[in-house]
């Protein structure tokens, strides 16, 4: 009875005409005259689940001030379920961090830049620490490496020289102009298009040679890659090296992180399950070169 009483007084809603708050009258004055406009109350059954959330990813303007989120629980836009395991947690705010290293300030393109370590901090959003830098007249949040600290001097520069360059860690480099056997981190795949390979905590990829204007580097996972020389790379490992080994303690910790138990129903175990001796992958090639044919 619940049900059906209350499904008739929801047909009964015009969902046409604005919400308003049913403890207000809006009172509207044209020439003079007072037109009282009726109320109802402040439900709408068509509002889209993407009015609700925040679209702090398309800010434009960079700011280094936390930017406020929204929890999704793994659903699109549609209200589905996209992606298993998430729901709940403390809330988060977003730092803007910038993955794009060689960015240079007006009126001083192709010159190396250095910057200062104002903060090294934890940030919810990912595994690594971040650091604030202050150079120029700007500020923008980074990955931070592993011995990286407060006042620290980092220096960045896009230039290739004919030796290759003594970088300390932290300093960030084309890959042609860095020794064979440096390890490196915030891997470009694509010239100026920002780090994509080897941002988590505590890893490293090893450069292990350069070839005919290309470098081949090797990630985490050992599986190797090749990318043009003018692609930038931060020198060292990625900070907080002791996040895989830290204990969670118990299960409300991990509803705290956000991370929402499986439903617990026992599925037998297929041919996934288990121990298996695969060779590693070929190397993957992100270098549009000529083909021999063609030559």
């Amino acid at each position: 009875m619940s049900v059906w009483c209350l499904t008739r007084a929801l047909r009964s809603l015009t969902v046409s005409q604005p919400a308003l708050l049913s403890c207000q009258a809006v009172a509207q004055t044209r020439l003079g005259a007072q037109v009282c406009v009726e109320q109802c109350r402040g439900f709408l059954t068509t509002a889209a689940l993407q009015q609700n959330r925040t679209l702090w990813k398309q800010k434009e303007k960079y700011t280094i001030r936390p930017i406020g989120m929204k929890k999704t629980g793994g659903r699109n836009h549609t209200g589905k379920i996209q992606t298993h395991g998430i729901g709940g947690g403390h809330k988060q705010k977003y730092r803007w961090v910038d993955f794009q290293r060689l960015r240079y300030e007006a009126n001083a393109e192709g010159q190396p830049f250095e910057e200062k370590v104002i903060e090294v901090r934890y940030d919810p959003c990912r595994s690594a620490d971040i650091a604030l830098l202050a150079g120029g007249t700007r500020k923008r949040w980074i990955i931070a490496t592993e011995k990286m600290q407060e006042g620290d001097i980092i220096k960045t520069s896009g230039v290739i020289g004919r030796m290759a360059v003594l970088a300390n860690e932290g300093d960030a480099y084309p890959l042609g102009a860095l020794p064979v056997g440096t390890l490196v981190n915030n891997l470009e795949i694509q010239p100026g298009k920002g780090a994509e390979y080897i941002r988590a905590a505590g890893t490293s990829g090893v450069l292990l040679r350069k070839v005919n204007g290309t470098a081949i580097v090797q990630l985490p996972s050992k599986r190797q890659v090749q990318v043009l020389e003018t692609c930038m790379v931060t020198v060292g490992r990625v900070s907080n090296i002791n996040h895989n080994k830290e204990p969670i303690g118990k299960a409300g910790r991990n509803r705290r992180f956000g991370v929402r138990p499986s439903s617990g129903l026992w599925q037998r175990k297929g041919g996934w399950a288990g121990r298996k001796i695969r060779p590693l992958p070929p190397m993957k090639n992100f270098v549009n070169l000529p083909s021999i044919s063609a030559q």
